[in-house]
């Protein structure tokens, strides 16, 4: 009768364990395309910075203040009147500016002196834009009357008198916004979440009908 075998099982040496670890610079590569993975996503469709430049939008934003630009919502909805928006120049796209939306798709703008007066399907007689909450002062130099087609916008700076803006270069067209002011981070002490936001609906307007009654 034969005696069975015994197999006894042979560890698996590995080579030297300095030689499996990851070397540093294996690590930080690694860490380095995974936050690019994370951050140009965002950086690119979701948010951006932006630095105020100019006097166009004083006293609601002054030269110098770090925003945070939200380039999401606009993906899923259109830019409403009294927006603060982030765009291209439209007569050079590598500049950026920020104003105000004051007119839609649909609006017809008319300024005569420093009056804006809106008319759209929603007030056929026409409303004259309430907008003490963030214009100072306006000289009375302006007579324009504009009607915007589909994906057309006219915007203005808050600080009139010193914009470049809808009033002298034109309408703006829907492609070349990139996003609205979602954020303010700096200065520390004006922190703040959709700073400048004031909706050109409801108590921010006097529909002329009313007014002539």
């Amino acid at each position: 009768m034969s005696t069975p075998q015994q197999h006894t099982d042979t560890p698996t040496h590995s080579t030297d364990k300095e030689s499996r670890q990851k070397h540093p610079l294996t690590e930080i590569i690694q860490f380095a395309i995974i936050a690019l993975l994370i951050v140009v996503p965002i950086r690119w469709f979701v948010a951006q910075p932006f630095i105020v430049s100019g006097a166009s939008m004083e006293d609601t934003f002054y030269s110098g203040e770090y925003l945070i630009v939200d380039q999401l919502t606009y993906q899923f909805a259109d830019p409403e009147p009294g927006d603060v928006i982030i765009f291209r120049y439209p007569r050079n796209p590598s500049t950026f500016f920020i104003k105000r939306v004051i007119g839609v798709p649909g609006d017809t703008i008319s300024i005569d002196g420093n009056v804006v007066t809106i008319t759209n399907k929603a007030h056929p007689n026409g409303y004259v834009l309430k907008e003490d909450a963030y214009v100072d002062n306006m000289t009375p130099n302006t007579f324009l009357n504009e009607t915007l087609g589909e994906r057309e916008y006219f915007v203005m700076g808050d600080n009139r008198d010193k914009s470049s803006d809808s009033r002298t270069w034109g309408i703006l067209q829907r492609e070349n916004i990139i996003g609205r002011a979602f954020l303010r981070l700096f200065p520390f002490s004006k922190i703040d979440v959709m700073p400048g936001d004031y909706p050109l609906t409801g108590s921010e307007i006097q529909d002329i009908s009313a007014t002539n009654k």
